[in-house]
């Protein structure tokens, strides 16, 4: 391509000064349309969505349920469809449990209800849409991260292996996971490309849609940090300069602040109020203690598959982390992460739910996405085989946990 821009030194030598003779125009090359990658990379990302969703369907209907009531008004989909029809307010006792609604974000019903508001739909069915179209958002801004640091190929198949990931299936479902995701993967790219006033909303944003959204608002705190460091070296420092990076990092934790904030000032408790609620729930940040006894109990009395699938998927994010670190990832995206592995290793109750919890955490599939680029220049078929098996994995599991499975996702 560069040698077609550039004169040949033959042509240079022989073409005489002044104006050139006219002569016929030669014909013109015909343009090449070729598809953008980012729309590969959404399209690959939606077919494998679709496909699990399929599977699920079709095992849905060999057991007797319905597909479409599974994916609107699952577990926690319940509590985002009350709190969108009704408000806050509602408290169940279960066991020796308190479960208050005052536990879940706010921007995922406020999304809910819009949608109701202009559209003739269900909560389930709204909610479901709100997560789909957060899922093909959140695939378009990892595409763009990836292609960033590793080139179009690894762009394509971060997306993928992000919607091939065992728990996957909880992208097509009325969930948080995937708005979080979205405004993660755009606040970290902005981040990355200095684009520090749409970080710091998209951060804020994510803050107010699930309680792990505070990480995002310490990777662009993070970033921001960087960039100022880097001012200081090259002596570059002004008030001009500072001013876009610091509202971002004065923005970014506002959601998630006011959040916690108000559930504080509504329980009595401004600081402790929101995080006691957490803890009657069954969950509350020790550090791992919990976990620890619940990886002891699960190695003595193997009971349950979700619960030996999620350890094994939290020790290879584990792994992958170190990964993340070793390959020299850019700050924010390992912050982000970091902070995503701290809250769901250090937090306990839910064992089963974790893998949900560090679906957000797409940069850790950096490294993996990175080597099947690799894979797929040298060994096409290697790399086939690889897509396929995760594949057949999430499909398969994916449909279990929704329609089998009596943990809750």
């Amino acid at each position: 391509m560069l040698a077609s821009l550039v004169p040949s030194p033959s042509r240079r030598k022989t073409a005489a000064p002044g104006p050139a003779a006219p002569g016929p125009h030669p014909p013109a090359r015909p343009v090449r349309r070729t598809v953008p990658t980012v729309v590969t990379a959404l399209g690959l990302f939606l077919a494998a969505r679709f496909a699990g969703v399929l599977v699920l369907t079709l095992l849905a209907h060999s057991e007797g349920k319905d597909a479409t009531t599974l994916l609107g008004r699952t577990w926690d989909s319940l509590w985002y469809i009350g709190i969108a029809a009704d408000g806050y307010g509602e408290v169940r006792e279960y066991t020796r449990l308190v479960l208050n609604d005052l536990a879940f974000f706010p921007l995922y019903p406020w999304l809910i209800r819009g949608v109701t508001a202009v559209l003739p739909l269900s909560g389930g069915a709204a909610g479901v849409l709100v997560s789909w179209v957060a899922a093909g958002a959140a695939a378009c801004g990892i595409y763009r991260i990836g292609r960033r640091l590793h080139g179009r190929g690894a762009g394509v198949l971060l997306a993928v292996l992000w919607g091939l990931m065992p728990h996957s299936v909880v992208l097509s479902l009325a969930y948080t996971e995937p708005l979080l995701t979205a405004l993660a993967a755009w606040a970290l790219y902005a981040a990355m490309t200095g684009r520090w006033l749409w970080a710091g909303a998209l951060a804020c944003l994510a803050g107010l849609s699930r309680p792990s959204g505070a990480a995002v608002a310490a990777a662009v705190a993070a970033a921001a940090a960087l960039h100022v460091a880097a001012l200081v070296r090259e002596r570059r420092l002004s008030v001009h300069s500072l001013g876009k990076p610091l509202s971002a990092v004065a923005l970014a934790p506002l959601g998630w602040a006011g959040f916690v904030l108000w559930v504080g000032v509504r329980q009595g408790d401004p600081l402790g109020g929101y995080f006691e609620v957490q803890r009657k729930w069954g969950s509350a940040f020790d550090l791992g203690r919990g976990n620890l006894e619940f990886v002891g109990h699960l190695l003595r009395h193997p009971d349950k598959l979700v619960f030996t699938v999620a350890l094994v998927i939290v020790l290879l994010a584990l792994l992958l982390f170190g990964l993340l670190i070793a390959d020299r990832a850019p700050l924010p995206l390992v912050v982000h992460s970091g902070v995503l592995l701290l809250i769901t290793v250090g937090g306990s109750g839910y064992f089963a739910s974790k893998p949900r919890f560090l679906l957000p955490a797409f940069p850790l599939l950096l490294p993996l996405a990175a080597a099947l680029t690799r894979t797929a220049r040298a060994r096409p078929r290697h790399a086939t085989l690889v897509v396929a098996a995760l594949a057949g994995l999430s499909f398969a599991y994916g449909a279990y946990l929704v329609v089998m499975a009596t943990s809750p996702l």
